[in-house]
């Protein structure tokens, strides 16, 4: 491929949070797998319970939070399901699932596999490393660029990194726009920050992600705008800040199909 979008297709579904079905050139990716109706103290999932069509060739995890990283849902696949993984994380990863070495890949931001017939190439993101306060293990957060006949990046959870410019010009963007909390701290964006990302890698089209799936009993009384709003307002800010780019906001278990530019 050149440097530009490409001129194929890519299909994806919304899974809720970071979990996406996305197929291109016939490889399907998984990413952030979280496939269950709860984890820990987020009890509420809104949309339904993901049911995947087939078995991914590869799942694509972005970090080490328990909400991108959940051991549970990767028990749920195949054993020899390939897991791509941040440089770093396949100890811990392989001590809980098993299996031998060689169905983990590692990959720090610049670095690339080929997964069927598409390649998957590390991109930075800044985002905390640790698993969380309780854990020692640590590995650099980070997000990925698929290419095979579109390109689209799948950010996980990041803020702004100094490269986010050079990523594009895209297909497709999935592109972190809330939490699961009242609050978000370092390492996120928001609707308009996201807006702002969506314009930096001149993404043709633009799928929110992360946000308004799971939720702490009670908070979304507290604030209902950061559970049900975030992709509409990302929506919103991008036409003005990003008018270039199309926005499509999907519920949990919806589908879209992108056409390459």
């Amino acid at each position: 491929m050149d440097g530009g979008a490409g001129d194929g297709v890519v299909e994806l579904t919304w899974h809720g949070h970071s979990t996406v079905w996305i197929e291109d050139s016939g490889t399907r990716l998984l990413t952030d797998p979280l496939l269950r109706d709860r984890l820990a103290h987020l009890r509420r999932r809104r949309g339904p319970t993901p049911r995947l069509p087939a078995i991914p060739d590869a799942v694509l995890v972005s970090h080490l939070h328990a909400d991108h990283l959940d051991l549970a849902s990767l028990r749920r696949l195949p054993p020899d399901t390939r897991l791509v993984l941040p440089a770093g994380a396949a100890p811990l990863v392989q001590r809980a699932l098993g299996a031998s070495a060689d169905r983990y890949t590692e990959l720090a931001p610049g670095e690339a596999t080929t997964v069927g017939e598409v390649t998957v190439t590390a991109a930075p993101a800044a985002h905390p490393a640790g698993r969380g306060p309780w854990s020692r293990h640590r590995a650099p957060a980070i997000g990925y660029l698929v290419e095979g006949r579109a390109r689209t990046w799948f950010a996980g959870d990041t803020g702004f990194f100094a490269e986010m410019d050079s990523l594009g010009p895209l297909d497709l963007a999935l592109i972190p726009v809330g939490g699961w909390g009242p609050t978000l701290g370092p390492g996120h964006l928001d609707p308009q920050g996201a807006a702002e990302a969506a314009r930096r890698v001149a993404a043709a089209w633009a799928v929110p992600i992360h946000y308004g799936t799971f939720w702490p009993i009670g908070c979304d009384r507290v604030r209902p705008d950061r559970f049900f709003q975030p992709g509409d307002d990302f929506a919103r800010h991008a036409h003005r800040i990003s008018p270039d780019t199309r926005v499509r906001v999907l519920h949990p278990g919806e589908s879209l199909t992108v056409p390459g530019s």
